[in-house]
């Protein structure tokens, strides 16, 4: 997803979803709801209680496909966190079992057709996605609330956890190649598309996720250790 125009915080709220209908859910995992009528995004930004830099430094990433941060910038941590967390129950509560929902209803499920196969593979595939989200919850979470706090701990660092994104979205491709070479001919095609449409959709929202993960919550976590490491030898 790319643009030529970087938001500021004195651009309308409104004026993001106008030109970019994919930033709903963005919105959304920031806490943020719609009907903030001609409201800026700072003024939107301070009546949800988010951090506008940090809301800014995701949309503008998202938006434009490359990120503005530098050293000197500071983001708020628990926001980002809170988006990644709303991320995650996007993506188990809601996305993926509605995909679910779509694939069985556009086929005839068997077990001696390709239809079974797509359907071990689907479910498969969101058994890794939650163990993978589950990990980042209960490990990767609970560390930088930790560094938050003050404490850093010596075994883990922030920089070596998102390896596995790579192999998650790999196996999102499989699943849409073999719907598409191996479509079962009972199959109520107008539903299997809207389920691979919506397919395709999920893949690149679970790009962008892990790509701010990696690209702004990585940093910027990578940035507190460091803080915290010379606090801890003085």
């Amino acid at each position: 997803m790319t643009g030529i125009h970087r938001y500021l915080p004195g651009d309308r709220m409104a004026d993001l979803i106008s030109e970019n209908y994919f930033l709903i859910q963005v919105i959304s995992r920031f806490g943020i709801k719609v009907g903030f009528g001609d409201k800026t995004v700072e003024q939107v930004c301070l009546d949800f209680g988010v951090d506008c830099a940090t809301f800014l430094a995701v949309v503008n990433f998202i938006v434009q496909g490359h990120s503005y941060i530098d050293g000197s910038t500071e983001l708020s941590i628990p926001s980002l966190l809170n988006y990644l967390k709303q991320s995650h129950i996007y993506f188990l509560e809601f996305c993926l079992p509605a995909i679910r929902r779509k694939l069985l209803n556009g086929i005839v499920l068997s077990t001696d057709n390709v239809s079974f196969l797509i359907m071990k593979f689907f479910d498969d595939y969101t058994a890794e996605v939650k163990t993978h989200m589950e990990f980042e919850e209960q490990k990767v979470f609970s560390y930088v609330n930790g560094l938050l706090s003050g404490s850093i701990e010596d075994k883990f660092r922030i920089s070596t956890y998102s390896e596995y994104h790579e192999e998650v979205g790999d196996k999102l491709k499989e699943l849409k190649n073999i719907i598409i070479k191996y479509c079962p001919d009972s199959a109520d095609i107008n539903l299997l598309n809207d389920a691979l449409y919506d397919i395709y959709r999920c893949e690149q929202e679970l790009e962008s996720h892990c790509m701010v993960e990696d690209r702004i919550f990585v940093p910027a976590v990578v940035k507190l250790e460091r803080k915290i490491r010379e606090d801890v030898q003085r």
